[in-house]
């Protein structure tokens, strides 16, 4: 992670008016390394060694704060935990059927589609989201490997 995203996002936060907490900084600073798409449990998980009196409920309430401010973006996929992304760069996700990972991918926007929606539906589009699903290098090997 650059230190540059990091103070970048952390004046994001001074000029909302939001106070930044040790763990506020934290839970940040985590997001912003991880390419992994984290829980809110993950994150938790992560920091309680460093942080040992904070609780999930501080995480979540820290993540929806970076949500609400557009520091982070929230992915919801069915009854599965949410997962927060820190890249709010307009892109796209493929998830593993198998073990859930997600890994970012970029593609030219969909725009057309957008404005097909719109003359098609009488709709206002506010937004969209891809998704492709599949099978990871990681679990295709370890089925190959039981298949043996």
């Amino acid at each position: 992670m650059s230190e540059v995203k990091l103070r970048q996002a952390i004046d994001t936060l001074k000029k909302s008016g939001v106070r930044i907490t040790p763990q506020r900084h934290a839970v940040l600073e985590y997001l912003l390394n991880s390419m992994t798409h984290p829980t809110a449990d993950d994150i938790y998980k992560a920091l309680e060694g460093k942080f040992p009196n904070m609780s999930v409920a501080t995480v979540y309430n820290n993540l929806r704060v970076l949500k609400d401010i557009g520091l982070v973006r929230e992915l919801t996929y069915g009854d599965a935990s949410s997962r927060f992304d820190c890249n709010t760069s307009d892109h796209y996700h493929i998830i593993c059927n198998q073990c859930g990972k997600i890994v970012d991918f970029h593609y030219p926007s969909l725009e057309e589609v957008e404005s097909l929606a719109e003359q098609v539906t009488g709709f206002d589009v506010s937004h969209h989201r891809l998704e492709v699903y599949g099978t990871c290098n990681a679990c295709k090997e370890q089925q190959a490997a039981n298949e043996q």
